[in-house]
C-alpha cells in the first residue's frame, strides 16, 4: 500500500504532493513500482497534529479522489479517514476501501456508514487523538490490551453488518518507541485473530530515534523492519517507498519457497 498524503504537515512527505501534476506524478510512480492499493490522506494523524476541520478535510481530499480516479480508473484508493462523511463522498467518487485510525470510535457513525457502503475497512489501534495519543502510553499488558481492543472494534464491526476487514496495530500511535518494538516483536500473535494485518512502520519515529539519524535517512532501517514484519506474517505493508518494499517482499516469499 503506497503513501499519499496531500497535507502540508504529514511527518516525512507533508508538502510535496500540492499540484495536479506532483500528484499523478507519485500516484504513476507507486504503480509502476508494483503497489497494490494507494491509500490518499488530507489529515495528518502524526504525534500533535494540527486539527484540520471536517469540511478542509472534504475540500482537500474529495477533488484529489476524483483527479487520481479519471487518470487511473482501475486503480484500487484507499482513503485515510476517521470521518463518517469523508469517508462517504469519497466511496462514493469511487473509492475502494477506508482505512481509519480510530477503527470507528472518533466518529460513531462510522461504522454503520461502513456497512451501509460495503467496503473493505482497514481498523488500526489508536488510543485518544492524533493531538493528545503521546499522552496516552500507559498498558497493562500491552500486546493483551492491543488483542482486546480488537476484540472489541470487531465485534463491533460485525454487528453492524461490517464484512471485509483488516486490522493495523498502529506503530507510533499512543505506543513508545520501546513499545513499538515489544509490539513488532510479537506481532504473530496477532495473526490468532484471523483477519489481514496491515503494518504502517515506513520512516517510523521509531527507526530513526533508534538510529540517531531522521525520517529521511530511514530507509534502510525501514527495509529491515519490513522483512521482519512480514517473517512475523504481517499481509500488507503501508510504505512511502513502494519499489524498495515490494522486493522486501519478493525476497521473503523466496525465503520462504
Amino acid at each position: 500500500m503506497g503513501i499519499l498524503n496531500v497535507t502540508p504537515d504529514s511527518f516525512y512527505d507533508g508538502g510535496l504532493y500540492r499540484s495536479d501534476v506532483a500528484i499523478l506524478s507519485q500516484v504513476e510512480k507507486m504503480l509502476s513500482e508494483g503497489a497494490t492499493f494507494v491509500d490518499v490522506g488530507a489529515y495528518s494523524s502524526r504525534p500533535r497534529a494540527e486539527y484540520v476541520s471536517e469540511d478542509e478535510e472534504l475540500k482537500r481530499i474529495v477533488p484529489i479522489v476524483s483527479l487520481i480516479l479519471n487518470n487511473f480508473p482501475e486503480i484500487y484508493l484507499s482513503v485515510d479517514t476517521f470521518r463518517s462523511q469523508v469517508a462517504k463522498q469519497c466511496i462514493e467518487a469511487g473509492s475502494a476501501l477506508i482505512n481509519d485510525i480510530s477503527a470507528g470510535i472518533l466518529d460513531p457513525d462510522m461504522l454503520p456508514t461502513i456497512a451501509d457502503l460495503q467496503v473493505p475497512y482497514i481498523m488500526m489501534h489508536m488510543r485518544g487523538t492524533p493531538q493528545t495519543m503521546h499522552q496516552n502510553t500507559d498498558y497493562d499488558d500491552l500486546v493483551k490490551d492491543i488483542l482486546f481492543y480488537f476484540s472489541e472494534r470487531l465485534a463491533a464491526a460485525k454487528s453492524v453488518g461490517i464484512i471485509d476487514l483488516i486490522i493495523d496495530p498502529g506503530f507510533g500511535f499512543a505506543k513508545t518507541i520501546e513499545q513499538n518494538f515489544e509490539l513488532l516483536h510479537h506481532l504473530e500473535l496477532f495473526k490468532i485473530i484471523d483477519y489481514p494485518l496491515m503494518v504502517g512502520l515506513s520512516r517510523k519515529s521509531m527507526i530513526y530515534k533508534t538510529l540517531e539519524s531522521n525520517a529521511q535517512e530511514a530507509l534502510n532501517g525501514t527495509t529491515v523492519l519490513h522483512t521482519i514484519a512480514l517473517q512475523k506474517r504481517a499481509s500488507i505493508l503501508r510504505v512511502h517507498d513502494v519499489r524498495q518494499a515490494v522486493e522486501c517482499i519478493k525476497l521473503v516469499e523466496a525465503l520462504g519457497n
